[in-house]
């Protein structure tokens, strides 16, 4: 009895072993292991933005192979417009929210995300065309200090609330992809990258642009995502964010430049403004109407397309120079002016002709009627 109950408690004490030992390796694991001081520390440095959120933001670009169609487009975002507005303002810092220049500078000065040189038409975003922060800073005059931490290899910087140049950056230019996916059969819009636009006064009297640096959308998103800004006056809650700002399209800009073999911008293309300005309209249009061409119609969307092209010749025919224009509303009016005119005659016929009865019984009395034969007196 005592040896069987010995060995029950051996054989208890051997599975709390193996328990022990099971649990000590899951802990040990990857998935729920606590973090170390220095993990901690590591994710603090990067001010709530995590790797895994850069993950989230970053997307592969689509292979060439899965593309009918794709341009690139260059547009001017002018800030003193009213849909720019949320990217300037609030001027100041107010309640941790930001404008698109603190977020942009903030992240490229703290070495976070990379920036990239500004060569007119032919970016290349890759390690060879890096800013030296450092160098750019100084070349557009912005008073900065090395940061806390900086190395020689790491170099970061700080810029003080009164030396940023929010009044100073008044447009931005981005860089548009519109491509169109075979496999979703979409045309699909993304922007690719951003640059802040500096503008000050020229030598010569008047304004100059100079663009400071590019920086790629997909690396800043995660920066952008915890910026919620006002895009309209009528709701003062900011229910968007910075990214949902450019991922839905909410800009306006205009298109300064198309990427062509010449790299040469619309203003060298078309010299005359008026002209521009058509050109620059033909290649919004084509870019937003190009997936309905793609599409072969259905018998039914074919006939009701030709219905419509005969009743449209039909009216060149009758003498309309301008046909379709409000068809229905114009027949409706002829219908109804009709009914009115109809009702107007019958009426008149009717009110006339009692009366000339009445002329012809009264007045006449030696007219030559028929008289009635009936009980007459023989």
């Amino acid at each position: 009895m005592m040896q069987t109950l010995y060995k029950k408690i051996l054989v208890l004490a051997f599975a709390g072993m193996i328990a022990g030992s099971a649990a000590a390796q899951v802990e040990t694991g990857g998935t729920i292991s606590r973090r170390s001081e220095r993990d901690k520390k590591k994710t603090e440095k990067t001010v709530g933005v995590t790797e895994r959120m850069q993950s989230f933001y970053e997307k592969k670009d689509t292979h060439d192979a899965d593309l009918s169609y794709m341009r690139e487009i260059y547009r001017d975002l002018d800030l003193t417009k009213a849909p720019n507005a949320p990217l300037y303002y609030p001027e100041d810092l107010i309640d941790g929210r930001e404008n698109l220049l603190r977020v942009i500078l903030g992240a490229v000065v703290d070495g976070r995300i990379p920036a990239y040189e500004y060569l007119d038409g032919r970016e290349l975003f890759t390690d060879q065309y890096k800013v030296n922060v450092g160098e750019m800073l100084d070349r557009f005059g912005i008073y900065h200090t090395e940061a806390k931490g900086s190395t020689a290899k790491a170099p970061k910087y700080q810029i003080d609330e009164a030396d940023m140049p929010t009044g100073q950056v008044l447009n931005y230019y981005i860089i548009e992809k519109w491509e169109f996916d075979r496999r979703s059969n979409r045309m699909k819009t993304r922007v690719e990258a951003i640059c802040p636009v500096m503008t000050r006064s020229g030598d010569f009297g008047g304004e100059a642009k100079y663009p400071m640096f590019w920086v790629k959308f997909d690396a800043l998103r995660p920066f952008l995502a915890k910026q919620y800004v006002f895009v309209s006056d009528d709701n003062n809650i900011p229910q968007y964010s910075l990214d949902d700002y450019f991922t839905m399209g909410m800009y306006d800009g205009e298109i300064y430049k198309t990427r062509n073999l010449r790299n040469l911008s619309m203003a060298q293309l078309y010299p005359d403004e008026d002209t521009r300005k058509l050109a620059q309209d033909s290649i919004d249009n084509r870019l937003k109407n190009y997936g309905k061409h793609l599409w072969v119609p259905t018998r039914e969307e074919y006939l009701a397309q030709k219905e419509k092209e005969e009743e449209m010749a039909k009216a060149i025919a009758a003498g309309d120079t301008i046909p379709g224009r409000t068809v229905v509303a114009e027949t409706t009016t002829v219908k109804k002016t009709n009914a009115r005119t109809k009702k107007r005659t019958s009426t008149a016929k009717k009110v006339p002709h009692a009366k000339v009865k009445s002329s012809m019984s009264t007045n006449q009395p030696n007219s030559q009627a028929t008289k009635s034969v009936r009980r007459r007196k023989k």
